[in-house]
């Protein structure tokens, strides 16, 4: 998969304006932000050491440095809120004070022909710049809502995070595009016009099915079998551990998958299903190695979930295991799902394995149009 084009330019107000519906905390309360703030900071503060550390070996360096300073940003933005302040108007009163130069530039967007490039004149090393503004971040820490202290604590700390963003050699525009498809992927409800159909435009024979239903069942010698309409697919499996846990009904999740995400290679393979009339997706998306990571995260994730007694009365699953996933898929067409529905698909899945692994069977019901996993008992009704 292509990298993802960015806008030519993002204003602070379309940014504050995007990830405003993210913010799910308490509207009178500033503690959380301010503590979320000051944790950035230092998720900032310890890319960079791992830099100095790793040096080239580090190659995630640039990507990581974004991703930090937008969550760094996205606190600032909460906070502003809260203070009920615009972030734009802060960031132009900092760039009006001493210490930048300007230069007019020709911009990317028809609409705006010139846009103003302002710099710091007298840039300090980094690590002295992400020192500075870890302390400033401290300081913020004794703010209260509606404090008059608030603003120019907060005018100083901008300052040193424009900085930040010169000394570390990134694009602010990647950095707001980047945390805008994050947040709102993360925490926002997709609109189904929005979500990708990996199968468009392809013969029937060559889709993951829109609706089925898949009937597993454990004979004696511990082992499960799939049936879909009433053909038994692919191999027996066991739980291959020396303590039994059930991981022999995993192929749930690659069903989970197919109707939340569009998406399993795995499933494909099984039904025969490869959209083999393209060659070149039936080799990059549908074949082995895509059905390796497909079988690979199924692990991964499987051995998260059991310390965590497989997310039984979890409603959601951690920002670090999302993203973990989203770095796992990177190449793949699935990469264009967005994190909340990865979610949905995950305690979905978990949902159906359990009542799964507690039956020793079940069939497994599945439905793209609506992006649901359900669990029906052998002979049972749901």
């Amino acid at each position: 998969m292509g990298e993802k084009t960015l806008s030519t330019h993002i204003s602070l107000t379309d940014y504050e304006n995007a990830v405003a519906p993210t913010d799910r905390f308490a509207t009178s309360d500033v503690t959380p932000i301010l503590l979320g703030l000051f944790g950035e900071v230092g998720s900032v503060m310890s890319t960079s050491k791992k830099f100095h550390r790793e040096k080239s070996a580090f190659t995630g360096y640039r990507q990581d440095v974004e991703e930090e300073l937008g969550d760094t940003l996205w606190y600032v933005a909460a906070l502003c809120r809260r203070l009920e302040i615009s972030l734009s108007d802060v960031f132009a009163e900092v760039v009006e004070s001493e210490g930048f130069s300007i230069c007019v530039t020709a911009n990317g967007d028809p609409g705006g022909p010139l846009a103003k490039v302002l710099n710091i004149s007298e840039l300090a090393p980094l690590d002295a710049i992400l020192m500075r503004m870890g302390k400033q971040s401290a300081s913020l820490l004794d703010l209260k809502s509606g404090s008059l202290e608030a603003k120019p604590l907060l005018l100083e700390f901008i300052r040193t995070y424009i900085e930040a963003l010169q000394a570390s050699k990134v694009s602010f525009v990647a950095v707001l595009d980047r945390n805008i498809e994050k947040v709102r992927g993360r925490f926002l409800s997709p609109s189904p016009q929005e979500l990708p159909d990996f199968d468009a435009g392809f013969p029937e024979e060559e889709q993951l099915p829109r609706k089925f239903e898949i009937e597993i069942t454990q004979r004696a010698d511990g082992r499960s079998y799939l049936r879909w309409n009433r053909v038994f697919i692919g191999d027996p499996l066991s739980d291959n551990i020396g303590d039994p846990d059930g991981y022999r009904f995993h192929d749930v999740f690659h069903f989970a998958n197919a109707a939340i995400l569009h998406w399993s290679p795995t499933f494909r393979a099984l039904i025969k299903h490869k959209r083999k009339s393209k060659k070149d997706i039936d080799e990059a998306q549908d074949s082995g190695r895509a059905i390796v990571v497909d079988e690979g995260l199924s692990a991964y994730i499987f051995s998260y979930a059991k310390s965590l007694n497989f997310f039984e009365d979890q409603r959601g699953v951690s920002f670090d295991l999302l993203k973990a996933i989203q770095n796992f898929v990177q190449g793949y067409e699935v990469e264009q799902c967005p994190l909340h529905l990865w979610e949905s698909a995950i305690i979905q899945g978990y949902d159906v394995f359990r009542q799964m692994r507690e039956n020793e069977g079940g069939i497994v019901i599945g439905d793209r149009h609506a992006r649901t996993l359900r669990y029906k008992p052998l002979g049972g009704e749901i």
